[in-house]
């Protein structure tokens, strides 16, 4: 079968970057009082999470750097509701492989499943918060503001400060809680279990991060817990701009290199390719995206390839590291098991292209709308086909790198390495 041949380009988006972590923690934890609420001899918890957020520990490792020039006692816990397998080992694991570490951040992590009972949602849900956090001086609620990946959300809060407190803190029986109400629980329910955290523990602040299209730190925003609902919802529209995107809405067949955690919690993000199946939850209108080939796992994933389910095929490389355990707890416990199912196993990218290729109904091989991206937060370099090339080389944010070239497959059948030069 002919393939078509692909041209590399660049997407060049706009957006501001935050130059001095350091600094801009230290102001921004000025800004909202922190030293009258915080004592010398006070333990403060600070919240870590499971997304690969850019300069995570380095922004973690600031704030427990200006609560110890405070004279407070910084630890650190995990906040990723059942990820890391809902095991307290499993989830040091997680944080380690994003660079979160005791000897990094200076100071300990405190990893435990055990929450504590603190009261209920008007309409009767129980909310729960982490041992540690719970007989902790205070709490600095720390997460990535960006739409979620499930649903769009009518008063503006999706994926922030007040999901990772309802959902992180309240550790995997929160989680399990809030999602056997499925979309209703974690769109309507999870702010109302936030604000019951907000009243009833010692969240001091929080820390709002935002990224831009390069996946480098936009925006640092401490904010004051009463505030936290209405800033959040203000920071999200600036958190939808700044996404990347592709730079085409229709796609016959688009290669993910790599599916992960790290680059989302649906392993790909839902907003760039267009998928979300969930039962009862209406697909986006764009992009349109016939087949996608989800050729590997990484590493950071530790084998919980959540999202291949939102794949037509995949490559036996990325069937044989499927850690079942890690996946299906996370699946199941979010209970949108659609994501886990396993596609069509091919034996490596080629028959899988090959596959799609042939389903492409009526488009010669040659002529078919390809793409290929190395995962779906890094969309800076991807290669399309020439095909495409009439529809994006007039966009001001594109450029063309170099001449259509035949695709290579290694001896294997895989695609080289991605470069990103």
């Amino acid at each position: 079968m002919k393939f078509p041949r692909i041209v590399k380009v660049k997407q060049h988006f706009q957006g501001p970057v935050v130059e001095n972590i350091e600094a801009e923690i230290a102001q921004q934890l000025a800004r909202v009082k922190l030293a009258q609420k915080v004592k010398p001899g006070m333990r403060i918890a600070i919240t870590a999470g499971s997304r690969g957020i850019a300069n995570i520990a380095e922004i973690i490792r600031a704030c427990a750097d200006e609560l110890k020039q405070l004279g407070a006692e910084p630890f650190i816990v995990p906040t990723m509701g059942s990820h890391g397998g809902a095991t307290a080992e499993g989830q040091v694991e997680v944080l380690n492989s994003l660079g979160i570490t005791e000897d990094f951040c200076g100071a300990p992590i405190l990893s435990s499943m055990d929450v504590v009972h603190v009261g209920d949602t008007p309409d009767g849900m129980s909310v729960h918060i982490d041992q540690n956090a719970w007989e902790a001086d205070g709490i600095i609620l720390m997460g990535r503001v960006k739409v979620h990946t499930d649903f769009k959300s009518p008063i503006g809060i999706e994926s922030g400060l007040m999901k990772m407190a309802a959902i992180g803190l309240g550790k995997h029986k929160q989680a399990l809680l809030i999602h056997s109400h499925g979309v209703h629980g974690i769109r309507d329910i999870m702010p109302e279990v936030a604000n019951v955290l907000f009243e009833k523990t010692k969240i001091l602040c929080g820390v709002a991060i935002l990224e831009n299209a390069f996946e480098q730190t936009a925006i640092l925003e401490a904010i004051p817990t009463e505030s936290i609902q209405k800033r959040e919802a203000e920071l999200l529209e600036t958190s939808a701009a700044l996404m990347p995107r592709l730079p085409v809405e229709d796609i016959d067949v688009l290669v993910v290199d790599e599916i992960g955690k790290n680059y989302s919690g649906t392993g790909m993000d839902t907003n760039i390719i267009g998928r979300i199946r969930i039962l009862g939850v209406e697909e986006p209108v764009s992009p349109r995206i016939k087949y996608i080939v989800a050729s590997n796992v990484s590493e950071e994933s530790h084998g919980n390839a959540l999202g291949i389910g939102l794949a037509d095929l995949t490559t036996k490389r990325l069937f044989d590291q499927v850690n079942h355990q890690k996946m299906n707890e996370n699946v199941i416990t979010s209970t949108f098991l659609s994501r886990a199912m396993i596609p069509i196993v091919m034996e490596n990218d080629r028959e899988a292209i090959t596959a799609a290729t042939r389903a492409n109904w009526g488009i010669e091989s040659e002529n078919m709308r390809f793409m290929r991206i190395p995962n779906t937060l890094h969309l800076e370099y991807l290669y399309v086909s020439e095909s495409l090339l009439p529809e994006i080389a007039n966009l001001d944010h594109i450029e063309i790198i170099g001449e259509p070239e035949e695709i290579v497959f290694d001896e294997n059948g895989y695609f080289p390495k991605w470069s990103h030069e």
